[in-house]
């Protein structure tokens, strides 16, 4: 979203918008009425199942919610309506979100940023609920650096927000993924080949390289690991064959290559024939598990605690066992990446 903005750059855009919320506490907190929520960024499986909650912890502590479609595009549109609670039935099971998302290159802008602002004060929202990944986050807060109240929730199958070590959609992406893979094991057996499968994850390889580990692959490539080809994967492929392997699987996140690409480079290297696959959105896709649902569910309770309890601008997160939140500014200050014990670990058992 917007790196460079910030309300010191910008001066007097609270005033046009609301009040000032910074450092508020519960003791001077105003009475929170109306909740607005939207989903953005890419879709997750779970996301039904946190705005679901949301509405109904937040109808239940007596507040108005409101569900804004289309993400930061629909919000300075205006497109937004009051939801109740058979508005969110049936929702808990389905994948996607049933309140869209979509790109705003408008929002992007302070101007944007503003119009957004403006239209939570045409409809009466007093603090917008954001479910998404860090570029939602980014938005939330410049939405909360001139006066807007947000709280944030981790929607993304990536699982790369830094502030919690679980994020919606992960679970359910992972076993989708695995699910997939396990299918084209079989007839790689059958045919004597390699398969090359291509994830998501352009700078994070967390799903690459658990769905490495829970499918027995025997190269995992991921964007934080620089690798040499013929050593980390050709050498090991033929070392496999020479031991009487007869398939194999290779996972790569997208930030680390191409399937086409490796599965040519492979072939070319190698003579075993390499078929490429590129599961894509299918993994965003699908019913959530059990698990995400779960999440997702205690996940928008939590958001709406914090909004009764005055705690404003924040970021809900998983973190040693447990739901909490942290502030906004400083998860979004956060770094985090694959351990080189993890790395060593999925080495040792491919």
């Amino acid at each position: 979203m917007i790196e460079e903005y910030s309300a010191t750059n910008l001066p007097n855009l609270k005033d046009l918008v609301a009040p000032n919320y910074d450092n508020i506490t519960l003791a001077d907190a105003p009475q929170i009425r109306g909740i607005g929520v939207l989903t953005s960024g890419g879709d997750a499986p779970g996301m039904n199942a946190t705005i679901r909650a949301v509405v109904r912890a937040g109808l239940h502590t007596g507040h108005k919610v409101f569900g804004v479609t289309r993400g930061y595009h629909g919000l300075w549109k205006g497109e937004i309506e009051e939801l109740n609670g058979r508005d969110v039935s049936e929702k808990l099971q389905r994948g996607g979100t049933f309140l869209m998302t979509a790109r705003s290159k408008t929002f992007e802008t302070p101007e944007g940023v503003v119009k957004g602002a403006k239209m939570c004060k045409v409809f009466g929202i007093e603090c917008l609920v954001i479910i998404g990944g860090d570029g939602s986050y980014r938005g939330a807060r410049d939405l909360a650096r001139i006066g807007i109240p947000v709280i944030g929730l981790p929607g993304t199958i990536d699982n790369d927000i830094a502030s919690t070590e679980y994020t919606i959609g992960y679970d359910t992406a992972m076993n989708t993924a695995m699910e997939a893979i396990d299918k084209l094991r079989d007839t790689a057996s059958s045919h004597e080949r390699c398969s090359v499968i291509e994830v998501m994850g352009r700078k994070a390889g967390y799903i690459a390289l658990n769905v490495g580990i829970a499918t027995g692959a025997e190269v995992v490539l991921i964007p934080e690991q620089a690798y040499d080809f013929d050593k980390d994967v050709v050498k090991v492929i033929l070392d496999g064959r020479n031991a009487g392997k007869h398939h194999y699987i290779v996972i790569v996140a997208e930030g680390a290559g191409t399937a086409m690409d490796i599965a040519n480079r492979i072939e070319e290297s190698t003579g075993i024939e390499a078929r490429a696959t590129i599961l894509g959105h299918l993994q965003r896709g699908g019913s959530p598990t059990e698990r995400d649902r779960t999440m997702a569910s205690l996940m928008g309770v939590h958001a709406v605690e914090c909004i009764n309890e005055g705690r404003l601008n924040r970021l809900v997160i998983f973190k040693d066992g447990r739901i909490t939140d942290v502030d906004i500014e400083e998860g979004l200050k956060m770094t985090k990446t694959i351990s080189a014990e993890d790395l060593s670990r999925a080495r040792l058992l491919s």
